[in-house]
């Protein structure tokens, strides 16, 4: 049929493409509820960050060039003392529970002394990054038109947080030490002063063309199995809402926390990736201060898993790989034991003599 009916066959393509994506709005949608809004900020923000693969050229170039200066100058401290900023690390109580302000009167940084070095250092190069590439980062934010200045507030948080990630970890450099180290995650924090969600985070983001590194995604969730943070840079067909699958060790590295899982995974269509996932954990230091674990995960195409040090050079088409869906109500698998809920557009059977293993028994189409 492709050899022969060309246009037929893309049509049919362009028909199945439609179909998934209806089923995808339609699984969000029951999600979300019936309280939801049509213009969430959070979703409006993730789609404009997915829509540029999480990549933005001039904020890129711009923050390695910022790197170059501040590296010049000593690094960031200096640099800023040299603009006539003072950084200052305080208690959490002198700063009101802040992790940064800037005094704007006494032309102080301050900065949370409970917070390691890693995070002191990106609320520096965050603070920078606000101050030296507003215009940059506000140029870009004109190229749309958003429907709430929440979602322009949210957005303005995030570039900032990614020129911070640029500036500490410029691409050129960054890039370069990824492929020498084969993406290991914690060789990278050690050569950059960063921590694994930052190295996590910035890999996301290596899409810069003709210097396009593994592409990854990325998940961040807390036990409950809240989403906090979605980052797209190799097409996984997450859905916005859902809780995801139960059966990707994202969701069970709560049990041996700080150890990085691997693991194989295929979507009902056929995709196969590989996962990386480890716990983080977030907030203030110190006995009896409150922290948040959570769980971070980064999946690439299994065929670019051979770049990774994790995949222990297994060949991707003899992997052995977990079935997962992306959220039950996209996922058409009959035998899974773990299913929440049934899927969209399959009928649930009832028979009073017969019980299965699995929690809903659906018609096959």
């Amino acid at each position: 049929l492709a050899t022969s009916f060309p246009g037929v066959s893309e049509a049919l393509l362009r028909l199945h493409g439609a179909y998934t994506r209806e089923q995808q709005a339609l699984a969000e949608q029951r999600a979300a509820g019936p309280g939801s809004e049509a213009g969430d900020p959070v979703r409006e923000a993730q789609a404009f960050l997915a829509s540029h693969r999480n990549y933005f050229h001039v904020l890129d170039q711009r923050a390695e060039d910022l790197a170059a200066e501040i590296d010049q100058n000593g690094g960031a401290e200096k640099w800023l003392g040299a603009k006539g900023v003072r950084v200052r690390f305080l208690p959490p109580d002198v700063l009101m529970d802040s992790l940064r302000r800037f005094d704007r009167h006494n032309q102080q940084l301050l900065i949370a002394d409970t917070l390691d070095a890693a995070s002191r250092a990106f609320q520096i190069a965050t603070h920078i990054a606000h101050t030296a590439m507003r215009t940059e980062i506000k140029q870009t934010l004109r190229e749309q038109t958003f429907s709430s200045r929440a979602t322009a507030a949210l957005l303005l948080r995030a570039l900032a947080g990614y020129c911070a990630a640029a500036i500490r970890m410029p691409y050129a450099r960054f890039a370069r030490a990824a492929e020498q180290r084969r993406y290991d995650i914690d060789a990278l924090c050690s050569l950059f002063g960063v921590s694994f969600e930052q190295v996590a985070h910035r890999l996301t983001t290596l899409q810069r063309p003709g210097e396009e590194r593994v592409g990854f995604f990325f998940i961040r969730l807390d036990e409950a199995g809240n989403v906090s943070k979605r980052l797209d840079g190799a097409g996984f067909p997450f859905a916005a809402h859902g809780g995801g699958c139960p059966l990707w060790s994202v969701h069970q590295v709560f049990r041996q926390p700080g150890e990085i899982a691997t693991q194989w995974l295929e979507l009902p269509g056929g995709e196969r990736f590989f996962s990386i996932a480890r716990t983080v954990r977030g907030g203030s230091r110190g006995y009896g201060k409150s922290s948040v674990l959570r769980a971070v995960a980064l999946a690439c195409g299994a065929e670019e898993a051979g770049r990774l040090v994790y995949a222990g050079g297994v060949d991707p088409d003899h992997a052995p790989t977990t079935p997962i869906g992306v959220t039950c109500r996209l996922c058409h698998r009959t035998t899974c034991t773990a299913r929440a809920v049934p899927p969209i557009g399959r009928d649930v059977l009832s028979d009073d003599y017969l019980r299965t293993a699995q929690p809903y028994t659906f018609a096959e189409s």
